[in-house]
């Protein structure tokens, strides 16, 4: 093999490593922001819960409040609302954010967000930040440009009490729940929030 393309080599298993190493940060930082908070979360303990020095976290992110950040891009992935029959909205927005949730809700960022909201203006900026710019125009898509945004923030209300309630807190008669019972109770509600907001 050629010097260079040893170096290619090379510079290809650093990149690996040092995308393995972001996203380890990244993982350990959600958990420890939904477990303790921003303000009780610190460097050391993230940098620990990934196996790494705290210069590494340093390095890749500067401080505690970039690192809060990057561990809490949201991006909610809705569907087109728009192309969806009136009668499964409801059930097609439930069945979204439960799937969402039950795959892995230690690493969701949405709900580290959450539980940091309660005690953290940025979060709470944020929170507010990732409905208006993602929610309220995908319901707008479905419902139009005038009651999409009315009822995005009642349509929040149902979606975050369970993530709160299934997700974060663990009520244990929410939490027994199948999904899919989960999705069958609380659709109904949903669809009368969808419908009998003016």
């Amino acid at each position: 093999m050629t010097r260079d393309g040893v170096t290619g080599a090379a510079e290809t298993a650093g990149e690996t490593r040092g995308g393995q190493t972001k996203a380890a940060i990244l993982r350990a930082a959600r958990e420890r922001f939904a477990a303790q908070g921003y303000e009780r979360t610190t460097i050391r303990a993230v940098a620990a819960d990934a196996g790494i020095d705290p210069s590494m976290v340093m390095r890749y992110f500067g401080n505690k409040e970039r690192l809060f950040d990057a561990a809490l891009t949201v991006d909610l992935r809705l569907p087109d609302l728009s192309a969806v029959p009136e009668g499964e909205l409801a059930q097609v927005l439930v069945r979204h954010f439960v799937e969402r949730w039950e795959g892995d809700p230690a690493d969701d960022a949405l709900l580290v967000l959450l539980r940091s909201a309660v005690t953290n203006e940025a979060a709470a900026a944020r929170m507010r930040e990732v409905f208006a710019t993602q929610v309220a125009p995908a319901l707008a898509a479905a419902l139009g440009p005038e009651r999409g945004p009315r009822v995005a923030g009642l349509v929040s209300t149902h979606l975050l009490g369970l993530a709160l309630t299934r997700y974060l807190l663990r009520l244990p008669a929410v939490a027994a729940l199948p999904p899919e019972a989960v999705i069958t109770t609380l659709t109904p509600a949903l669809a009368a929030t969808l419908w009998s907001t003016p």
